[in-house]
């Protein structure tokens, strides 16, 4: 792996951060970051908007804002152009909503359809927020509710509402901005966006070995369906591989088999979470929860334990 030989890179290979973070002047940093995936939804509009959404989420995350997008596209030859046009379209629409210009882009052929988004933000050198700076007290909010991948894999075998799965579409193109604008006001330690290693495993990222966090499982949000799903054993592949690697990490005290796999279950497009100063965590909570899409304090970090995560 290469060595960080240049200064001006703030945030390299040395940590599993969301994001690379370049300083460019005294007063300002560049973003960089870049995201793509295949096709988990039918409808091509929407694909683009999740994939753009889920791209542009590092940038929040990092606590910068948006300035330029590029799109990543591999394309059957033979397969109708206006579904390539409703994709790009769809995420087109994400980036200038981001308040972020598109900028151009690559394509190259393959068997799948893929699409993502190389993009740039911007932030002062002494505002980036980190994913592994928590401190000991902190709060954890979690800005979306889980159990996205549960949902998807029930509504492609029929076993889940169509209004549960709109909610689990909103959830996935409303961008972090909102959240992340609200959340710049206070006094946060650390952030990440909740996405593969599902809720678990950005949280075990978070506290880096220095700390344990305990959640009350009671307080996890979840979509609507997402536990009762989980509990008829649709799950998914992915949060199993999240399982086997955190399991010997993680302490439930409470035996329940759908609470984990909703804390395992890979996020497409999930939410923040945020480790801030405990006194400040209910009047974040608060004006987070004015957003359409509703907020949660799901636990706290604490000293460091024999595992580094315990739910009770």
């Amino acid at each position: 792996m290469p060595k960080k030989e240049d200064k001006n890179l703030i945030v390299g290979y040395e940590s599993s951060d969301d994001a690379a973070v370049y300083k460019i002047s005294e007063d300002k940093a560049i973003i960089q970051t870049l995201d793509f995936f295949t096709t988990m939804i039918n409808d091509p509009y929407l694909y683009g908007q999740i994939a753009a959404t889920n791209a542009l989420s590092d940038i929040y995350a990092m606590g910068g804002e948006v300035i330029s997008a590029l799109n990543i596209v591999a394309f059957p030859e033979k397969m109708d152009m206006e579904i390539l046009h409703q994709i790009l379209k769809g995420g087109a629409e994400k980036v200038h909503e981001a308040g972020g210009v598109l900028a151009g882009g690559h394509s190259i052929h393959d068997s799948t359809p893929k699409y993502g988004l190389s993009v740039t933000g911007i932030i002062h050198p002494d505002k980036i927020l980190m994913n592994n700076n928590c401190k000991e007290g902190d709060a954890l909010i979690v800005t979306k509710p889980l159990g996205v991948s549960i949902i998807n894999s029930a509504h492609m075998i029929g076993e889940c509402s169509e209004e549960t799965f709109a909610k689990c579409i909103k959830q996935m193109t409303t961008l972090n901005k909102y959240a992340a604008e609200i959340m710049k006001n206070y006094p946060v330690n650390s952030c990440t966006d909740i996405t593969g290693f599902g809720f678990l495993g950005h949280l075990y990222e978070m506290l880096d070995g220095k700390y344990s966090a305990e959640i009350i499982g009671k307080d996890i949000p979840m979509l609507p369906e997402a536990y009762r799903c989980a509990g008829d054993f649709i799950i998914t592949s992915g949060g199993q591989l999240n399982r086997n690697y955190l399991q010997d990490k993680v302490d439930f005290k409470i035996k329940d088999f759908p609470l984990e796999e909703i804390m395992y279950d890979p996020q497409t497009s999930g939410g923040l979470l945020i480790s801030l100063p405990s006194e400040y965590a209910e009047e974040l909570l608060e004006k987070l929860n004015k957003l359409e899409i509703k907020s949660a304090v799901v636990g706290k970090v604490i000293k460091k334990q024999e595992k580094d995560i315990i739910i009770v």
